[in-house]
């Protein structure tokens, strides 16, 4: 008997992904429909089926052709997607985890809520409970095969009619708020379980995927004849819809269901289809928890008795250096072949911004590098211009990224965009020109290679894939010459990872253990830095005092982060005074602390209390022009009168109101609390 031929690597792994699916399958139909308590058992399920499907994933990526024992045809093609199909599980897993976790973070604090104003009925409510679950989940045996098959018809995307099975009332703006019984149409189902729908009234908006069902004449009748009325109420009065608090799903909401304008702009022909608003942008409006003031304040510990990121050491008299797992230099060098808006729009700023992120969460603050082009060349974006003094701060492109962030998957986030103004209304927004992710570790847990990158980029947001930035050019023909052509045609960003020297290594360890900026300021924020060590850790009276500290540095500094010219005005002063210095003076670390204040108090403090001086607008050019030439006088006098004191007591220069409070720094008011995803 001829024994049976055995399978091929890709054939073993084809049929484990098959596996995998089914198992992913049958986690989401029972996750969409589980009791709170069991929330937190299936999210650690999900975490464990995640590891399998990266191992498979690994496993394909490790297979070459000539490892097969018999020949296979389209080898390549099977390969890839076998690729998609466990790129589309992980994502899937991914989104699953996060909203078990938010729901058990919503269910448990509603339970302890109970438990605090009825803790005697405690044994009573178990003994009950204990019951109900024996005779819910002989219920649920029955039922299962049924709710499967009723879970993979509502997720089937040809499926677009539903029927609400209770009420819901919009939590926030774009949500859709529809009763009972309603009929909705569905126009796109997104993985996260919030859907886009249209109610008869024309009305669009996000629905919660959990309360609805496919719309047939069966189920209504069996709805009125009063049949599974008590599941119905279960599942629209007992699930937990999420309050969604978090900035990033309120940006991703923005970027995906505001569409309306970018629709509008795509019709006219004045953007691609694959245009979004800008998600970054809309996290920057959100507040300043991704703002690079934020990350600079020192973070506490888990104890809150004390600082994380910021410890004295005593024998150098001065703050310890702490190195972190992401320490890199990323140098922006291009961005080819950007499509161009139409005549209808005019472009306020090209720009780039950049973050740490690890496919769900954004890790760290956002950083903005605007971009400058040529006439001549337009689809051709460039970094670092060629200037004469100093390079403006905002035209940087050399960033340093610091993270101690534990996330396998964490990289970097590059979003292009745009800020325009339309001609015909005069309305100004922000659009996202397509984005990037470069992962900064191999599945190994290896730093990936210091070299230059060239990013494909996609369109949408960076929660939607298969999106292409402008689908008009892969639609263009056919054939191996054409898809050569158009491969040149797609648009891409160059980035260069660089080593870092021990030098380098050293100056970045200064730094707050999550930050992203421009190296042109590093210096100056480390002389922050080491300020504001001695005013928290050295000077204080007592490790216990929670006393307001008087020093107008350590209290308006942060604000330059959000204010590049006044950096700019900063870094520009500081040069200036630091020309005029002995090489004895240089390396007085304690002399240079001391003058830098000095430099500090006679630049840009006067400038944040002008009345002069107009508030800083983004891509407003008139307003950045008017700011820079308040600056550049002012600066000028400074340096003829040798200080701002003359100017401040003059009689012709107004200031601002303000309290003393606006100059003492309440470092547990600024501090940071400890994030660990951070």
């Amino acid at each position: 008997m001829s024994g049976r031929r055995a399978r091929g690597p890709l054939q073993r792994v084809q049929r484990r992904s098959r596996e995998l699916q089914a198992q992913v399958e049958a986690l989401r139909a029972e996750s969409a429909a589980a009791a709170p308590g069991q929330r937190k058992a299936l999210s650690q399920r999900c975490m464990q089926l995640k590891k399998l499907v990266d191992e498979n994933t690994n496993a394909l990526h490790d297979l070459k052709k000539a490892d097969e024992p018999a020949p296979v045809g389209n080898y390549n093609q099977r390969k890839e997607e076998e690729e998609k199909l466990l790129l589309k599980l992980s994502q899937q897993l991914q989104k699953l985890v996060i909203v078990l976790d938010q729901d058990n973070v919503t269910t448990n604090y509603a339970a302890d809520e109970e438990h605090q104003k009825n803790p005697q009925t405690e044994d009573e409510s178990g003994e009950e409970n204990e019951s109900e679950d024996e005779e819910s989940s002989e219920e649920e045996d029955s039922e299962e095969a049924d709710d499967d098959d009723e879970d993979k018809l509502l997720d089937d995307p040809n499926v677009k009619e539903c029927i609400a099975v209770g009420n819901f009332n919009a939590q926030q703006e774009g949500d859709l708020t529809f009763m009972k019984g309603e009929v909705l149409l569905i126009h796109d189902k997104k993985a996260d379980g919030w859907w886009v729908a249209e109610n008869s009234k024309g009305e669009r908006g996000l629905v919660p995927r959990t309360y609805l069902v496919v719309h047939n004449e069966d189920k209504e009748n069996q709805e009125q004849s009063g049949e599974h009325i008590e599941v119905v109420d279960e599942t629209a009065d007992g699930t937990e819809i999420k309050k969604r608090t978090d900035s990033h799903w309120s940006a991703v909401r923005r970027a995906i269901t505001e569409n309306d304008t970018v629709e509008v702009l795509a019709t006219i022909g004045a953007v691609p289809a694959g245009f979004r608003l800008s998600t970054l942008f809309q996290l920057l409006e959100e507040g300043n928890q991704f703002r690079a003031s934020y990350f600079l304040q020192p973070e506490l510990t888990p104890s809150q008795l004390a600082f994380k990121d910021l410890v004295w050491n005593s024998e150098k008299n001065t703050i310890y250096p702490r190195p972190t797992r992401v320490s890199q230099i990323v140098t922006l060098c291009s961005c080819k072949m950007i499509p161009l808006p139409g005549v209808s729009i005019q472009v306020l700023s090209r720009h780039v911004r950049l973050c740490l992120f690890d496919g769900n969460r954004v890790l760290s603050n956002i950083h903005t590098v605007r971009a400058t082009w040529q006439p001549k060349n337009p689809q051709t974006w460039t970094f670092s211009p060629r200037v004469t003094g100093i390079l403006p701060s905002l035209l940087d492109g050399d960033c340093f990224v610091r993270s101690n962030s534990l996330y396998s998957d964490i990289g970097i986030l590059f979003e292009l965009g745009i800020t325009y103004i339309r001609n015909s209304t005069g309305e100004r927004g922000e659009l996202s020109c397509g984005w990037a992710f470069l992962k900064l570790f191999t599945s190994d847990g290896m730093p990936v290679p210091c070299k230059m990158y060239e990013l494909l980029l996609s369109g949408g947001t960076p929660y939607e894939r298969g999106v292409e930035v402008d689908p008009s050019i892969s639609r263009r023909g056919g054939g191996v010459f054409h898809q050569f052509i158009t491969l040149k045609k797609q648009p891409v960003l160059v980035v260069k990872l660089r080593s870092l020297s021990a030098q380098s290594k050293d100056i970045l360890n200064l730094l707050p253990e999550t930050l992203i900026g421009s190296m042109c300021y590093i210096h100056l924020l480390i002389f922050y830095r080491q300020i504001l060590g001695d005013a928290l850790l050295k000077d204080r009276i007592s490790m216990q005092s929670t006393d307001l500290i008087c020093s107008p540095i350590l209290a308006t500094f942060p604000q330059l982060m959000d204010q590049p010219d006044l950096m700019d005005a900063l870094r520009s002063a500081w040069a200036d005074r630091e020309r005029t210095l002995k090489r004895s003076e240089k390396r007085d670390r304690e002399f240079l602390k001391s003058l830098f204040v000095l430099v500090y108090h006679d630049s840009v403090f006067p400038l944040l209390h002008s009345t002069f001086l107009p508030d800083y607008k983004w891509a407003e050019e008139e307003s950045e022009a008017s700011r820079w030439k308040v600056i550049a006088d002012f600066l000028k006098k400074s340096r003829e009168n040798d200080g701002a004191l003359q100017y401040l007591l003059s009689s012709e220069n107004t200031h601002k109101a303000f309290d003393i409070s606006e100059l003492a720094y309440d470092f547990l008011g600024e501090a940071r609390e400890n994030n660990p995803g951070v």
